[in-house]
C-alpha cells in the first residue's frame, strides 16, 4: 500500500528545492478553501489550489523562488533568487481571466526541514482521520470501485477470500485476505461505509447482516437486483434476527437504479458518488 503520506514524503525527498503554495485567505467565491496547498519544485508539481490563472500565477512565482528556468514570460515583475517567502493577493475577476468573483491570498514559502516535518505530521494527522470505506469483493465491480474511490479522501480496504482477486489493486488501497470477511465488519471503525459485492450471494448476506447490526455505520450497500434484495430481506427478518428498521438502512442495488447501465465502471462511478454523499452526511450528523 502506497499511502498519500508516503507520496508526500517521496516528493519532499526527491525534488530538491521546493516551495509550498498555500491558500492563506479567501473572500467571496473561490475555487479552493483556506488551507488548500500545493508543492512546486523546479520540474514537478504536487497538489492544486484550484487551477486557472490563479494557479499559473502562483506556480510562476514559486518556480522563480526555487530557481527554475522559465520558458515563458513571467507574470511577475521582479525576481529575487534569495526570496524565501512571498504573498500574492489575487482578485478572481476579468483582470486575470477568471470569473469566480472572489479574492484569494496565496502564501508561498520555501520548504526547509522544519516545514517539511510539519507537512508530513499534518498529512499523517489528516490520514488518521479519513473515513473508511470497506469493499467486500475484488471482482470486476470491486476492482472498478476500488479504482474510483482510491482517488478520494478516504481510507479504502478491499476484503477478499480469494488471493487472485486482490491482484492489480491500486497502490493506495489496503487489501485483506481472510476466510471470514464478516469479522472485518466487527473490527471496522465507527462511521465506516460498507460496499458488499462478493462472488457469493450467501456471503453477501452474512456480511450485510453484520453491517446492519451496527448502528454507527455511514453506509451499507449491496450489489444486486430486486429479487436478490427481496431474498435477503426474507432471510434477514426470519433467520438472522433482523428487523425492518435495520433492513431499511440497506442500499441495494448500490449506485441506485436510475441509470440502466451495468458496466462495472458505471456502477463504480455511481456507487462512489453515493458513498461520498453518505460519508459527508454522516460526518455532519454522526450517529451516537
Amino acid at each position: 500500500m502506497n499511502s498519500k503520506v508516503q507520496s508526500l514524503r517521496d516528493f519532499l525527498a526527491g525534488q530538491g528545492r521546493i516551495a509550498l503554495v498555500e491558500v492563506a485567505g479567501t473572500k467571496g467565491s473561490t475555487p479552493r478553501e483556506k488551507g488548500a496547498f500545493m508543492l512546486v519544485s523546479r520540474s514537478a508539481i504536487s497538489g492544486t489550489i484550484g487551477g486557472g490563472q490563479l494557479e499559473y500565477m502562483a506556480i510562476d512565482k514559486a518556480q522563480q523562488m526555487v530557481g527554475a528556468n522559465h520558458s515563458r514570460k513571467s507574470v511577475m515583475s521582479r525576481v529575487d533568487v534569495n526570496e524565501i517567502r512571498a504573498t500574492l493577493d489575487v482578485p478572481l475577476g476579468p483582470e486575470i481571466g477568471q470569473c469566480c468573483g472572489g479574492r484569494v491570498e496565496v502564501l508561498i514559502r520555501l520548504v526547509d526541514a522544519a516545514l517539511a516535518q510539519q507537512l508530513v505530521a499534518a498529512a499523517e494527522a489528516e490520514d488518521a482521520e479519513l473515513p473508511h470505506v470497506y469493499i467486500f469483493g475484488g471482482g470486476h465491480v470491486g476492482q472498478a470501485l476500488a479504482s474510483a474511490v482510491a482517488l478520494l479522501p478516504v481510507h479504502v480496504v478491499v476484503i477478499e477470500t480469494r488471493a487472485e482477486a486482490l491482484e492489480g489493486m491500486p497502490e493506495a488501497i489496503e487489501t485483506s485476505l481472510t476466510p471470514m470477511p464478516e469479522e472485518m465488519v466487527r473490527k471496522a471503525p465507527a462511521g465506516t461505509a460498507f460496499a458488499i459485492l462478493t462472488h457469493d450471494h450467501a456471503l453477501d448476506f452474512l456480511i450485510v447482516a453484520e453491517a446492519l447490526k451496527r448502528v454507527d455505520t455511514a453506509y451499507v450497500g449491496m450489489i444486486g437486483s430486486k429479487t436478490k434484495n427481496a431474498t435477503f430481506r426474507n432471510w434477514f427478518l426470519k433467520s438472522a434476527d433482523g428487523n425492518e428498521a435495520e433492513f431499511a438502512r440497506l442500499v441495494s442495488p448500490i449506485g441506485g437504479a436510475a441509470v440502466k447501465d451495468k458496466r462495472p465502471q458505471v456502477i463504480a462511478a455511481l456507487a462512489a458518488a453515493e458513498i461520498m454523499t453518505a460519508l459527508a452526511a454522516h460526518l455532519s450528523d454522526p450517529v451516537d
